[in-house]
């Protein structure tokens, strides 16, 4: 164990009436003591680690919030001490409970890892425990350390002596991508504010998943914290997160989770999703329906020797077509974009040095490849952001044998009316 003496402090003893099993401390008329809030793998439905934090009871067993002691251990210039023997503590009481293999999470005042000191301290105190640092994720805050070269030296430097390295609260105020690629930290979690505007704004919800793949493909397990219900759970499984947190699932306890606590929950959680998505895939059927008939009557005619213009006019005058477009066996359009009359947008024309494509190549666009590798079916795609006016769109396509040689009929559809109407 570290042994920190500051000011206003005893020695950890054990809690009166709990066997001596957990430790607390006492600090300036608090008892002050250690909660674990369990962090779960979706895939593995299970606790794989434990939050560590503090709570505190006043001299008369009232509960009373842990800012109080941290703000009174600022006053007193006790703040890096209070959090020096806050580590120590949740190591002790954790070593306690554990008999697995998980995690524990611990969060780290920056001033803290200015420390040079600090790393060594740390394995001091878990060697005395018999705790190797490969169970203990280290917690840097997203804000921290600004850009100092320093500070991601000191990140490498607890990385190599075995830690993992977790960057908390990604996403919030000013975060960037290239501070992970500088940090490299093992796992992101995402901060709560990206919750919350997801649940109020579906774009957002939409391309969280994009976020979280990024941050897979850059090398990091995603972890979302902060989820109180049912929709946020929903919303961090379809984004495909590894590790879940949140009172939802369980809050801080002083004691470790049962095995099977996730099990059940994951399971209902995964077939509301399924049924989330699948109803979302219905309305969209629905509402793709008119588009889908007029796209194959449309792709028909051409076939038949009908000029394009004939051919594409009732599927332009469905009521959020945006444009109609032929591409060739190459994906090189061929002629212009065939607009609806009439309908030019405000948005439209701000972006008109995007709106004529003819010649323009699409052979990298899923809407080409997918059409290209069945043809005489209909492709849609997801909703993606159109170059031609920089707005959400899907893209509905169908490759022809026409007496041109092989064609692919497009349409775009305006994704984001559709999306208000719906």
């Amino acid at each position: 164990m570290i042994e920190l003496d500051p000011p206003g402090f005893q020695p950890p003893r054990p809690m009166a009436g709990d066997e001596g099993s957990r430790r607390t401390v006492l600090y300036g008329g608090y008892t002050v003591f250690s909660v674990f809030q369990p962090v779960f793998s979706v895939s593995h439905r299970r606790a794989i680690g434990y939050h560590a934090s503090l709570r505190a009871h006043d001299e008369h067993a009232l509960q009373v919030p842990s800012h109080e002691v941290f703000t009174q251990a600022a006053r007193r210039g006790d703040l890096l001490e209070l959090g020096r023997l806050a580590e120590s503590l949740h190591l002790g009481n954790f070593n306690a409970f554990d008999s697995h293999d998980e995690w524990l999470f611990l969060s780290l005042h920056p001033a803290a890892l200015m420390d040079t000191s600090y790393g060594d301290a740390l394995l001091a105190g878990l060697k005395a425990l018999g705790l190797p640092p490969q169970r203990v994720v280290l917690e840097v805050s997203e804000q921290a350390g600004g850009e100092t070269t320093r500070f991601a030296e000191i990140i490498d430097a607890l990385r190599k002596s075995g830690f993992l390295i977790a960057l908390d609260g990604f996403g919030a105020k000013h975060s960037n991508i290239d501070r992970v690629w500088n940090l490299r930290p093992d796992i992101v979690t995402l901060d709560r504010c990206i919750l919350a505007q997801a649940s109020e704004h579906s774009h957002i919800e939409r391309v969280l998943p994009g976020l979280v793949s990024l941050l897979h493909e850059s090398g990091q397990l995603v972890l979302m914290g902060g989820l109180t219900t049912e929709r946020d759970a929903l919303i961090a499984l379809e984004c495909n997160v590894d590790f879940v947190q949140g009172a939802f699932f369980a809050g801080p306890s002083v004691e470790p989770v049962k095995p099977q606590t996730a099990a059940g929950l994951m399971d209902s959680l995964s077939a509301a999703l399924r049924e989330r998505v699948a109803a979302r895939e219905r309305a969209q059927a629905t509402r793709l329906a008119p588009y889908v008939t007029a796209l194959e009557t449309a792709a028909a005619q051409l076939v038949a020797g009908q000029p394009a213009a004939e051919a594409t006019a009732p599927l332009l005058k469905l009521g959020e077509t945006a444009r109609c477009f032929i591409l060739d066996g190459s994906g090189r359009q061929i002629g212009d974009n065939m607009l609806p009359p009439g309908r030019a947008s405000q948005r439209a024309k701000r972006f008109r040095p995007l709106l004529h494509s003819e010649g323009a190549s699409w052979e990298r666009r899923p809407y080409f490849i997918q059409a290209m590798r069945a043809p005489g079916r209909v492709h849609l795609t997801p909703p993606y952001l159109s170059i031609n006016e920089a707005h959400l769109c899907v893209t509905a396509s169908i490759a022809a044998h026409t007496a041109g040689g092989t064609q692919v009929l497009c349409v775009d559809i305006n994704w984001e009316v559709a999306a208000h109407r719906s």
